[in-house]
């Protein structure tokens, strides 16, 4: 059976400023693991359609074939933990082909790749303690605060930046990459370098939200990422889980919040707003 690649958000949106309502079409995101006969090659997050073109695509580019007729079947199967993507490959390709898995260094595109299993990308989240309240206008000021400091950024057009600014919405520390999760990544461990609290601030991104971003914020313990794109579905589900404030769509004095809302004054405000968002 097809999984759906989009669905609907519940929000709350902030506009002129004040809180309202919303809902948003957010993209389905589900961890698909690709093996090829039988071993594991990778595990990565993406939207469940095209998978045999992603499995074909996949095989070209990391040279396990030198040709589609090389491949003998794409099997696409539903897991319980996400889909399982199965190349097979033509008996005299299978007799030349060393069964191996990728050496990564430092991944730039999906954030899970090299993860061997479905159970792994899954993975059940601490749940993030009550953090900071902030203003909403620490938010919008703080990320227009952090578009300023994006020296790479300008230079080049080409890489994400992650930021950790604290409650007041002062950036504290910006790291730019190429990768939205090695920027993360960079950004929390110059926090643990200098025994700097993430619960006392909030992450900022330049990119849309994915699963592993909150994985990173939960693990962190940083109660509150806010991002200048929009979630994607699995991401609100894993923010809503591990109790993170997930606020996306950052545009100059507007954003929209997912899910728990209390860390940001006055959202609850909302007639029917809940901490569920």
């Amino acid at each position: 059976m097809a999984r759906p690649i989009s669905g609907e958000a519940t929000s709350l949106v902030f506009r002129g400023g004040r809180f309202a309502a919303g809902t948003r079409r957010v993209p389905a995101e589900v961890a698909v693991a690709i093996s090829v006969n039988g071993s594991t090659h990778a595990v990565m997050m993406a939207t469940p359609d095209h998978l045999e073109d992603l499995a074909l695509g996949l095989a070209l580019s990391e040279r396990i074939v030198a040709t589609p007729g090389e491949i003998e079947r794409i099997d696409v199967e539903d897991a319980e933990l996400g889909l399982d993507c199965r190349i097979w490959l033509t008996p005299e390709r299978a007799a030349s082909y060393v069964a191996r898995r990728r050496q990564m260094t430092g991944p730039v595109g999906c954030g899970l790749c090299g993860v061997e299993s479905l159970e792994l990308a899954s993975r059940t989240l601490p749940l993030v303690g009550a953090g900071v309240t902030l203003r909403p206008e620490a938010i919008t000021e703080g990320l227009q605060a952090m578009a300023r400091r994006q020296d790479l950024g300008r230079e080049t057009r080409a890489v994400h930046a992650a930021g950790f600014l604290d409650a007041g919405g002062t950036l504290v520390v910006l790291r730019e990459d190429v990768g939205r999760h090695n920027a993360l990544d960079k950004v929390a461990g110059h926090l643990a370098a200098r025994g700097l609290d993430p619960a006392a601030g909030f992450l900022a991104m330049t990119s849309r939200v994915s699963v592993e971003l909150i994985q990173k914020a939960a693990v962190m313990g940083c109660g509150l990422i806010a991002a200048v794109s929009a979630p994607t579905g699995l991401a609100i589900e894993a923010a809503r889980g591990a109790g993170v404030t997930l606020v996306a769509v950052v545009r100059g004095d507007e954003f929209e919040i997912f899910t728990h809302p209390r860390r940001i004054a006055g959202a609850l405000d909302v007639e029917g707003a809940s901490d569920a968002a």
